[in-house]
């Protein structure tokens, strides 16, 4: 089932649904499992939303009371970067108080491109990249991207997100094995960017 929910909430939290586009097709998405996330309207869309669309759900919510805005969906949303950034930037403006975090899976460059990093610069507070592996064969195993070379790219995404916003983050799902757990570590460690390890949301 389609619908346009373009912003959802998740307990104090707002998530913007921008698209469902995605280069990848991991094998623990959620997108496998159903329609909609933590009790949500379907997620699916009938068509992307417009900048302004996504602006306007904002007014629907008291502001003081959300904790966090998220840009995460059934799909990833640096295939819209530019929006993302031109969103951010005006979020920024009306809502100077709360934080705001990008979920992707780091392959804005590839997607675009071109380089897509300096287009988060005051538009976000947090990217979380999803690391999911600590080397390129087990990455292309799980996240089954569109490109051999996605791992390097996501790396080098991730380094260049330090110069644009104040926190950069890598996650790894706990469905994979404490090996590549244990290799997502020490990567992380060595490129001086924290990890998260997520339990997996069914």
């Amino acid at each position: 089932m389609k619908s346009l929910t373009f912003v959802y909430a998740v307990h104090s939290n707002l998530y913007i649904n921008l698209t469902n586009r995605c280069p990848c097709n991991c094998t623990f998405c959620i997108r496998h499992n159903g329609d909609g996330a933590y009790g949500s309207d379907s997620l699916w869309l009938e068509r992307e939303p417009t900048c302004e669309e996504v602006l306007a759900e904002f007014e629907k919510y008291d502001m003081s009371k959300v904790g966090e805005i998220v840009f995460c969906g059934y799909g990833e949303p640096m295939e819209r970067a530019e929006d993302v950034s031109y969103i951010g930037k005006e979020l920024k403006k009306r809502y100077p108080d709360v934080q705001i975090r990008l979920n992707t899976n780091g392959l804005g460059d590839k997607i675009n491109g071109r380089p897509t990093a300096m287009l988060l610069e005051g538009a976000v507070d947090i990217v979380s990249i999803s690391l999911n592996s600590g080397n390129r064969e087990d990455y292309n195993k799980v996240t089954r991207p569109g490109w051999e070379d996605s791992f390097e790219a996501m790396l080098t995404f991730a380094e260049e997100c330090k110069k644009y916003v104040p926190k950069v983050m890598f996650t790894v799902v706990d469905v994979i094995s404490e090996r590549e757990i244990n290799e997502s570590k020490a990567l992380s460690d060595k490129l001086g960017i924290p990890l998260r390890i997520r339990a997996y949301d069914t």
